[in-house]
């Protein structure tokens, strides 16, 4: 099943403990957007997740809803895999994968950076890379006591994986890191970065009194949507 895991594997005939990081981003490049997110979900490959998909897909089959690789932003626009599919639907889809984020044993972090602070993709690399350098220093015990990290990422954007690359490469041990092209498509895991950076960008647009029809829609007044989303996911971070 794309996006499951074996809890660990043997090496030599020890038990290695090995850490999944999966990475998303809102904005791009080209600095058109008000913000810059990086978005980093940590699984711990001996939490077996296969029940939770397992019953998150039966949850869809019984709902009569349809088994697509979960993509925020198509799904509460109406685009791409939802072309054509009711809001009411999409509302459906949205709430079976958040009750199923619930139940998934993963922790994110997130960096949010204001565009208009940083001129240049460089500037935006070298931020997000000093954040991230800091994170792991800050929780350098708990990721020295995993014997291989993976990170996956498609590389979307350059600044992104340059940033992670560098802070990666410069706080852990290289020869334990292997890095990983990946597919919302084929990772439930990527599918959950892109949920939560997605929601975090929505807070930072409902603070900004900047949130859009289509937010009110799906998560109703800043109020709702903080008691509710935001609150479930930010118990999972770091």
């Amino acid at each position: 099943m794309p996006g499951t895991f074996s809890p660990v594997f043997l090496f030599l005939g020890a038990i290695v403990q090995e850490l999944s990081i999966f990475i998303d981003e809102s904005g791009s490049d080209g600095l058109k957007d008000q913000y810059y997110l990086l978005t980093l979900v940590f699984h711990e490959q001996k939490n077996d997740i296969s029940k939770s998909v397992g019953l998150y897909e039966s949850s869809l089959a019984k709902k009569g809803l349809p088994n697509i690789p979960f993509h925020a932003s198509p799904l509460l626009n109406g685009h791409d895999r939802y072309t054509g599919m009711e809001i009411a639907d999409r509302k459906r889809l949205l709430f079976a994968f958040r009750v199923f984020i619930r139940h998934m044993p993963i922790k994110y972090t997130c960096i949010a950076l204001k565009t208009k602070d940083h001129p240049t993709t460089d500037d935006i690399s070298n931020t997000m890379r000093r954040q991230l350098v800091d994170f792991l220093f800050d929780s350098l015990s708990y990721f020295q006591s995993f014997d291989a990290v993976k990170i996956y990422y498609d590389n979307g954007q350059q600044s992104v994986a340059e940033a992670v690359h560098k802070a990666v490469d410069y706080v852990l041990a290289k020869d334990a890191i292997t890095y990983r092209g990946a597919s919302p498509i084929n990772y439930r895991l990527c599918q959950i970065a892109d949920y939560i950076c997605t929601m975090e960008f929505t807070a930072l647009k409902y603070a900004d009194k900047t949130s859009t029809s289509t937010d009110e829609k799906f998560f109703g007044s800043w109020s709702q949507f903080k008691r509710g989303i935001l609150k479930e996911i930010r118990l999972k971070r770091i």
